[in-house]
């Protein structure tokens, strides 16, 4: 059995253990949507996860969705990881960048009154927090076939763009209900064109993506991430035959690049994501808390019945920066504050203390 504090080689990278620190949006980033000193103390915090995937940062102005979550596509944006990846790698860390187009999930209040684009022109169900309180999501604009190439091109700049400053990598976010996962799920992609109507149409464009993005930087400087019938925020995929073909679309349209690994947000034990895994055939990341917070224990036992490689951690890695050092010696956790989740300073965010402190 493989124990949680085995090295690991993942793409690129020798990983001293399979515990990953999970993307996780803190809303903190400075004028220009910049991360900033604090950013830069809060990664650095946290170098002993085997992998950081920062928090979902936007590959254009209109991919943003929340408000102050970081860019990774203007040159002051890339001055500003540029200092988070020289301070995560000065205490023997490594870090990727998700990109994380929001697609639907925005409003254009946060974003200086540009608009929202979608596969489809179906507002998200709920409300987007803006500096002035909660707002119905508005219905996006449809983008037109002949703009999607557009659309590619800019995770193409934002990958670039996150090796220039320094960063190990990125991973191309394709879950959890924004743009890509909106061209996947039925329930938010109506199209008829070759960007939907089928598995196929509807994979295609987070296949374009993924693979567009390897051949600027190099696959195995790529991650993916995915959330099969996780229906939230409107993604829906409730057909059951439908989401299997779909997501055996999109993994055998990546396999061959030999990608840096595979994060399913999803029950690793379900058929569907060991098939998927399987058909990816490199290194796999679970992430199974989303609805509960993952404990060492439940760790293990994910490696213990081989369901997983790698472990994806949030909360307790948000509370506790040396979270591999405290699972490996049995020390007591802090507690997370969920009151100081998003938004706001350093408390709740580089406040939180190690062991050493």
């Amino acid at each position: 059995m493989t124990d949680l504090f085995e090295p690991i080689r993942v793409g690129a990278w020798e990983l001293p253990h399979r515990l990953v620190m999970a993307p996780l949006t803190r809303n903190r980033a400075e004028q220009g949507m910049v991360p900033g000193d604090l950013a830069v103390e809060y990664y650095a915090q946290r170098a002993s996860a085997a992998l950081i995937v920062t928090e979902g940062s936007q590959p254009s102005a209109v991919g943003q969705g929340y408000l102050n979550t970081p860019g990774v596509h203007t040159p002051e944006q890339v001055e500003g990881w540029r200092r988070v990846a020289d301070a995560v790698h000065a205490r023997g860390g490594r870090i990727v960048v998700q990109l994380m187009h929001v697609g639907r999930i925005a409003h254009p209040d946060n974003k200086d009154g540009l608009e929202s684009v979608a596969p489809s022109a179906l507002a998200a169900p709920g409300e987007m927090v803006t500096a002035t309180g909660r707002v119905p999501h508005p219905v996006p604009r449809a983008l037109e076939a002949d703009e999607i190439p557009g659309v590619v091109e800019e995770y193409v700049h934002a990958a670039r763009s996150a090796i220039e400053a320094g960063l190990d990598g990125v991973e191309v976010h394709a879950a959890n209900g924004y743009l890509i996962h909106q061209f996947l799920a039925p329930g938010s992609n109506e199209r008829t064109d070759e960007y939907g109507g089928s598995p196929a149409g509807r994979a295609r464009f987070g296949i374009e993506v993924t693979r567009a993005v390897a051949a600027a930087i190099g696959a195995d400087k790529v991650g993916i991430r995915i959330s099969p019938a996780h229906n939230i925020q409107g993604a829906t995929e409730e057909d059951p035959a439908d989401v299997e073909a779909t997501y055996t679309e999109l993994v055998e349209g990546i396999a061959d690049l030999g990608l840096a690994y595979l994060s399913v947000l999803a029950d690793p034990s379900l058929d569907l994501v060991q098939r998927l895994r399987k058909t990816f055939a490199g290194p796999f990341v679970a992430n199974t808390g989303f609805g509960e917070v993952t404990t060492r224990e439940q760790a293990q036992d994910l490696l213990d019945r081989d369901l997983t490689d790698l472990v994806a951690v949030g909360r307790l890695f948000l509370a506790n920066p040396d979270l591999p050092r405290r699972w490996q010696s049995g020390a007591p956790l802090n507690e997370p504050d969920p009151q100081t989740f998003y938004g706001g300073g350093a408390e709740g965010y580089t406040d939180y203390p190690s062991l050493a402190d």
